[in-house]
C-alpha cells in the first residue's frame, strides 16, 4: 500500500514538472528561435537519464491520443473559406506526394542503412508524412500567406491515413508471407471512406449536441467537445476506417459553424492541445537511449538520410504532385520546405518495435534523428524563408479576451463576436447610425488591443472587433449587415 502510494505520489510530482518544464521551454523557444517541439524532445532525453522508460505501446497510446487532441484543435481553427480553394492540392499531397517521397527515402534506406528492400519501404513508409503537430505548432500565430498555411495544414491533417496504410501494409507483407497486394490497397480506401462518412456524421452529432444540450455548467461544454474528438475517433477506428482524418474532418466542421460557448471550446481546446503535445514530445523523448542515438553511425546515417528527405525526395514530391496547380516556383519552394516531420513518424517508428522486426531499434533511432532534425532544421527557418521568397501576408491580429455571458444553450441570445474588415460598408459609420436590428447591443469594441467603450457616436474602424449581444433569431442579419462590402462604384464616384 505504502509503496503503491509513493509510486502513485512520484508519478504526480514527475508529471507536474514535466508540464511545468516544458510550459517555460515554450518561453526559451521564441528566444532562441527554435521550435518548442525540438526542447520538449531534449527534455525527455534528458529525464531519460534519471528515469528508465521503454514502453513502446504506452508510448504508443499516449502519441495517438495527443494527435486525436492536437488534430482537433487544429481543425476547429481551420477557416473553411481558406481552407476549400486548396484541397485538390493538398490532398494530392497527401497521397501522391506521401508515396513519392516515402518511395526515395525508401531507396536510400537500401543502400544507406543496408536494409532489405521491404524494411526500406517501410522506414520510407514511417518517415513520408507531414506532421499535424509539427505544422500546427510551427505556424501557429505566423503571417504566412493564407493559401500556402491551408495548403500545409490540410495536407498534414490527411496525409496520416496514406502513412498508417504504408506502414502497416508493409509490417504485414514483413511478417506474413502470404499478404495480398490487393486486399492491402482495398483496406486503404475502405479507411478513406469510412473515415470521411464517420467524420462527416460525427463533426453534425456535436454541432447537434453542443446547440442543443443543456448543461448545468459552462465549463461542460468544452470537455463535450472534446468528448466528440475522442469518440469520434475510437468509433471510426472500430469500424476500420482512419480515425485521425475522421477527428480532422468533424473538427473543421464544428470550427466553421455557430456553436454554444464556441470561444471556451477555443481556448479549452487550445490549452490541452499544447498540454498533450508536451506530453507527447516528452514521453516519446524518454524512449530514445542517447548513448544509442548518438553514435557516430546512427549520426552519419541520419544525417544522409536527413539531407535526401528534405534536399531531394520532398521538393520532388511537392513539384510532382502540384503539376498544372497553379503555385508559383517561390511557393512550391516554401511548401518542399515545410514538409515538417514530427511525432507521427516517432509513433509509427513504434509500430515495428512492437512487431519484433529485424532492426526495428535501428529503424526507430534512425527515424527519431530525421525528425529532430527536420524541426530543428526546417521548423526554426519557415518564417524566415517565407519572409524571404515575399510569401507573407499583413498581421493579423486576434482579441487577447473574448466574451461569453450567454449562449445558446442558456437563452435565446448570445454574444456575437466579429472582426470588421477595411471594405465593410458599416466603416467609417457611427453606432447610432448603423441599423442593427432591434434589441442588439455592441456591448465593447476591442481596438489595438485596447478597449473602446462604445457610445452612439462611435465610429467603427476596420480592423475592429466587435461584441454584439444579441437575439438569437437576428444572428443572420446581423452577419449580413457586418459583411457587407462597400459598393466599389459608388466609392470611386465619392
Amino acid at each position: 500500500m505504502i509503496d503503491n502510494a509513493v509510486t502513485t505520489d512520484a508519478i504526480v510530482l514527475l508529471a507536474g514538472l514535466l508540464l511545468i518544464v516544458g510550459v517555460l521551454t515554450t518561453t526559451f523557444s521564441s528566444r532562441l528561435g527554435v521550435p518548442s517541439l525540438v526542447l520538449f524532445m531534449i527534455v525527455g532525453m534528458l529525464m531519460g537519464s534519471f528515469i528508465y522508460f521503454d514502453n513502446a505501446k504506452v508510448a504508443q497510446m499516449i502519441g495517438v491520443l495527443a494527435l486525436v487532441i492536437i488534430l482537433f484543435e487544429g481543425g476547429i481553427q481551420t477557416n473553411w473559406s481558406s481552407l476549400r480553394p486548396v484541397i485538390i492540392p493538398s490532398l494530392s499531397l497527401a497521397t501522391f506526394g506521401v508515396l513519392i517521397t516515402s518511395g526515395i527515402v525508401a531507396v536510400a534506406a537500401k543502400f544507406i542503412l543496408e536494409f532489405g528492400w521491404l524494411e526500406a519501404i517501410l522506414f520510407g513508409a514511417i518517415i513520408g508524412s507531414t506532421d499535424a503537430a509539427a505544422v500546427f505548432a510551427v505556424l501557429k500565430g505566423q503571417n504566412i500567406k493564407s493559401r500556402l498555411s491551408s495548403t500545409l495544414e490540410a495536407e498534414s491533417g490527411s496525409n496520416d491515413p496514406m502513412a498508417v496504410f504504408l506502414t502497416v501494409a508493409m509490417i504485414e507483407m514483413i511478417t506474413i508471407s502470404d499478404s495480398s497486394v490487393f486486399s492491402l490497397i482495398g483496406s486503404f480506401f475502405v479507411q478513406m471512406i469510412v473515415g470521411i462518412f464517420f467524420g462527416l456524421a460525427f463533426g453534425k452529432l456535436a454541432i447537434w449536441g453542443l446547440n442543443r444540450v443543456n448543461l448545468d455548467s459552462g465549463g461542460l461544454y468544452p470537455v463535450f467537445a472534446t468528448a466528440f474528438a475522442l469518440l469520434t475517433y475510437g468509433a471510426t477506428a472500430f469500424f476500420q476506417g482512419s480515425g485521425l482524418l475522421a477527428v480532422y474532418i468533424a473538427a473543421i466542421m464544428i470550427g466553421n459553424t455557430d456553436i454554444a460557448y464556441r470561444h471556451s471550446i477555443f481556448r479549452f481546446s487550445e490549452g490541452l492541445a499544447w498540454m498533450m503535445q508536451i506530453t507527447m514530445f516528452v514521453i516519446l523523448g524518454l524512449l530514445v537511449f542517447p548513448n544509442e542515438l548518438f553514435t557516430g553511425e546512427n549520426l552519419l546515417n541520419g544525417i544522409l538520410i536527413s539531407a535526401i528527405l528534405i534536399l531531394v525526395a520532398r521538393p520532388i514530391a511537392v513539384y510532382l504532385s502540384t503539376i498544372n496547380m497553379k503555385y508559383s516556383h517561390k511557393e512550391k519552394i516554401f511548401l518542399s520546405w515545410a514538409g515538417l516531420k514530427g511525432a507521427v513518424p516517432i509513433v509509427l517508428a513504434t509500430f515495428p518495435l512492437l512487431a519484433n522486426i529485424d532492426g526495428s531499434y535501428q529503424i526507430f533511432n534512425v527515424v527519431f534523428f530525421v525528425v529532430l532534425a527536420s524541426c530543428l532544421v526546417q521548423g526554426s527557418t519557415i518564417t524566415q524563408l517565407a519572409e524571404r521568397l515575399d510569401l507573407v501576408g499583413p498581421k493579423v491580429s486576434e482579441p487577447t479576451h473574448s466574451l461569453e455571458l450567454i449562449s445558446l444553450g442558456k437563452a435565446d441570445a448570445e454574444m456575437l463576436e466579429y472582426r470588421m474588415e477595411h471594405d465593410a460598408e458599416i466603416v467609417g459609420m457611427t453606432l447610432l447610425d448603423i441599423p442593427f436590428p432591434s434589441g442588439s447591443l455592441v456591448n465593447a469594441i476591442i481596438r489595438e488591443d485596447k478597449l473602446i467603450p462604445p457610445t452612439g457616436n462611435t465610429v467603427l474602424m476596420g480592423g475592429d472587433f466587435l461584441y454584439i449581444l444579441a437575439p438569437r433569431k437576428h444572428k443572420k442579419q446581423i452577419k449580413q449587415l457586418l459583411e457587407k462590402k462597400k459598393d466599389s462604384s459608388s466609392e470611386q464616384a465619392g
